[in-house]
């Protein structure tokens, strides 16, 4: 079977020598683009594009107002500290999730506490919130969440559209406000997901995107912070540009802030990107029933998107039936140059978090055995 899947992975990717896991697609204005913010001189974090991306990032995802940044992990960081998160306060997140959101909370001087995830859209799951907020939880109308055992403030929750796949959204939302927690979403793999009519990123009080090289769309390096709320994100544009004071010639800082702002030169090549977006998401949207039709006769499960939502299927996802068979699978395509992933490891598992406050996390562990990322890159199929 893994022959099969060698080959009908080199079938629909032409039979390039080496298939890469997700790459960047370069085929438009990208380099007109780019040559005429060199030509602007106005290359640094002031320039027209950067104005563009933002307005096209706020149109299309229809929040009040976005904010370009350095990355991802930027993004997040910025939204955590807009929602009051400080020293030693909780910031719940699932364990079964990307680096970036465990680094900014630890940034900010924060503490990850992990929840469990939903075993068929992989996001944050809100029975494991749910029980974990009633058993390790108290609520004060004065100070809000608090930590049973320490009273540490349970300020924030970041939940993750894995791979794209919109998360529950509405019954994790209703929890937030039930508890009065600020809920991020890291959308950072979901730029063209939507949670019904809604785009992923905008439920929250913030959302995060990312545009690393191996996103859906890319500025090289490259984020964006979507805020619900108009006077969030003017704040958010402000403390993320050094909390700069507009003057003409005298350099005003109002409070601390940070110099996380996207160059323009990173935002060219963005703004020409978004332009292919549209047939991006439909190439992927092709390779990934492509992968459905063929994992349906085997003993492999695809990971399709929850019947709530529309994933971008950014990371075509299979469960093997156990870790071993995951291993022998990315073994032997790896060795053919088919470049197949598995999860990353467990947030709980790595030594920095070994200690962390957790819940029940039987479903992350279950899918740490199991899941395998296939090659995904948004190129014309055969």
């Amino acid at each position: 079977m893994i022959n099969d899947l060698i080959e009908f992975i080199r079938e629909l990717y032409g039979d390039s020598a080496d298939i890469q896991l997700h790459e960047p697609i370069f085929q438009g204005n990208e380099s007109s683009y780019v040559l005429d913010a060199i030509d602007s001189t106005f290359v640094s974090s002031v320039g027209k594009y950067v104005e563009d991306i933002e307005s096209i990032a706020e149109q299309y995802s229809g929040s009040q107002k976005c904010v370009a940044v350095v990355n991802g992990t930027a993004a997040l960081t910025t939204a955590l500290h807009l929602c009051g998160v400080s020293n030693n306060h909780i910031v719940l997140t699932p364990s079964l999730n990307f680096i970036a959101a465990c680094n900014a909370i630890t940034s900010i001087g924060a503490n990850p506490a992990f929840i469990d995830v939903d075993i068929h859209n992989l996001g944050l799951c809100p029975i494991a919130l749910k029980t974990f907020l009633e058993e390790k939880c108290t609520f004060s109308e004065k100070k809000g969440c608090l930590l049973k055992s320490n009273g540490a403030n349970v300020t924030a929750m970041i939940v993750m559209h894995t791979f794209g796949h919109p998360a529950a959204m509405t019954e994790l939302s209703k929890l937030a406000s039930e508890w009065r927690i600020d809920l991020i979403e890291d959308a950072a793999e979901s730029l063209g997901s939507f949670y019904g009519d809604q785009h992923t990123g905008t439920i929250g009080r913030f959302g995060v995107w990312s545009f690393n090289g191996n996103k859906i769309i890319t500025t090289g390096g490259g984020g964006m912070i979507l805020s619900k709320d108009l006077k969030d994100g003017l704040r958010a544009k402000h403390i993320t540009s050094t909390a700069k004071v507009k003057h003409k010639f005298e350099f005003i800082h109002d409070e601390p802030g940070f110099n996380y702002r996207m160059p323009n030169l990173n935002a060219a090549l963005g703004v020409a990107q978004f332009e292919k977006l549209s047939l991006f998401l439909q190439q992927k949207r092709k390779i990934a029933a492509a992968y459905e039709l063929f994992f349906a006769e085997t003993d492999l499960t695809f990971v399709k998107e929850p019947n709530y939502g529309r994933s971008n299927y950014w990371l075509n996802t299979i469960l093997a039936p156990d870790r071993k068979a995951r291993d022998e699978i990315i073994e032997k395509t790896n060795a053919t140059k088919v470049s197949t992933r598995p999860l990353w490891r467990l947030m709980h598992k790595l030594p920095m978090f070994e200690g962390a406050l957790k819940g029940e996390l039987t479903n992350s562990e279950w899918l740490e055995d199991r899941i395998i990322n296939l090659p995904s890159s948004a190129r014309e199929i055969q």
